[in-house]
C-alpha cells in the first residue's frame, strides 16, 4: 500500500524524536502476583541539547526536542523581551555535533544591547523557565496590555480535548511530553507543539503563531498555568489562555495586569475562568 504524506512525514519526524530501549517490566496486582518480570521495549522522546549563541554569545542551553528549532528560536527570544518581534532576527543557522545542536541566531543591532540586559547564567530549563535568572526586575517584565477583540464559545473545550487526543502522537507514544496548541475561534487546532518541558512548548508554539501572523484565536497547554505561561503567551499578543491544570496566584496576578483571560481545569464539560471571563462565550 502507497504511503500517504502524512505517513511519511510522521515516521520521518519519529525516526528523529523518539527511540527504543529496552524495559524490564514489574507488576503486582490479583491476577500476576508472584510472576516473574517480564522484558519488554519502551519508547522514548529524544531529549537533546539546543545552545542558543546569539551574534556569537552564547545565552543559553535548552534541553528540548530537535524540531520546529525555528519556532523555538522567534519564541524564546520574544517571550525573554531579547526582539520585539520576528523581524528583529536576521537569520538562524543550526550547527550539529556529537555534544548537540548550537542555534546560531543574528540579531539586529539594536537588540544586542537588550540581549547583555538579559543574560542570565543558566545550564537549561527543563523545569522552571525563570529559575536561574540574575534578577527580579528581569522575572517580571513589562509588558503591555492586551485589547479585547477575541472571544471563545467554551462549549468548543470539549472538541478541542477531543482533537488533542489524536494530535498528541509523540505523549501517545512516549508518556513524556507536554503540549501547547493554538485553536481558531471555531475551535479548529491550528497548531500544535510537543516537547519535553511545558515551556519549550509554549517557546515554539509562540514562534508559529508570530511566524505566521496568527490572530483571534486561544492558546491551551496540557500543563498547569504558571506565571511564565502568562508571560511567554501575552508576548505573543493572544487573549485567552486555557490550562489543562490549575493557574498559580503570580499567574492570576500577571493575567490581570495583562487583560488576558486565564482560564485553568479545562476537562470535559469544565472551565475555571480566573480573569475576564466576558471573553468566554456561553
Amino acid at each position: 500500500m502507497k504511503k500517504t504524506a502524512s505517513q511519511s512525514t510522521l515516521e520521518s519526524l519519529s525516526e528523529q524524536m523518539i527511540h527504543h530501549a529496552p524495559v524490564m517490566r514489574f507488576r503486582d496486582s490479583n491476577l500476576t502476583h508472584g510472576s516473574s518480570p517480564q522484558l519488554g521495549q519502551e519508547t522514548f522522546a529524544i531529549e537533546t541539547p539546543v545552545a542558543l549563541v546569539y551574534n556569537g554569545i552564547s545565552h543559553t542551553v535548552l534541553m528540548c526536542t530537535n524540531q520546529y528549532l525555528e519556532d523555538l528560536a522567534v519564541g524564546f527570544s520574544l517571550s525573554d523581551g531579547i526582539i520585539d518581534n520576528d523581524r528583529d532576527i536576521h537569520d538562524m543557522t543550526p550547527v550539529v555535533s556529537d555534544s548537540g545542536i548550537e542555534l546560531h541566531i543574528e540579531l539586529s543591532n539594536r537588540c544586542i544591547e537588550r540581549l547583555k540586559q538579559v543574560r542570565r547564567s543558566m545550564a537549561g530549563r527543563t523545569g522552571c523557565g525563570i529559575c536561574g535568572s540574575e534578577s527580579l526586575q528581569h522575572v517580571v517584565r513589562e509588558q503591555a496590555a492586551l485589547p479585547t477583540s477575541s472571544y471563545f464559545d467554551w462549549h468548543q473545550i470539549d472538541d478541542v480535548l477531543e482533537q488533542l487526543n489524536q494530535k498528541q502522537w509523540l505523549n501517545q507514544v512516549t508518556g513524556s511530553t507536554h503540549a501547547a496548541v493554538y485553536i481558531s475561534q471555531q475551535g479548529e487546532i491550528v497548531a500544535i507543539r510537543e516537547d519535553v518541558g511545558r515551556h519549550i512548548a509554549l517557546d515554539k508554539l509562540v514562534g508559529h503563531i508570530v511566524r505566521n501572523k496568527l490572530a483571534g484565536g486561544a492558546v491551551l497547554v496540557t500543563s498547569r498555568a504558571s506565571f511564565e505561561m502568562v508571560q511567554k503567551t501575552v508576548s505573543a499578543g493572544v487573549e485567552i489562555l486555557l490550562a489543562i491544570s490549575a493557574a498559580t496566584s503570580m499567574a492570576v496576578e500577571l493575567a490581570e495586569k495583562s487583560n488576558l483571560t486565564l482560564v485553568g481545569f479545562c476537562r470535559l464539560g469544565r472551565a475555571d475562568a480566573y480573569t475576564y471571563p466576558e471573553r468566554l462565550m456561553v
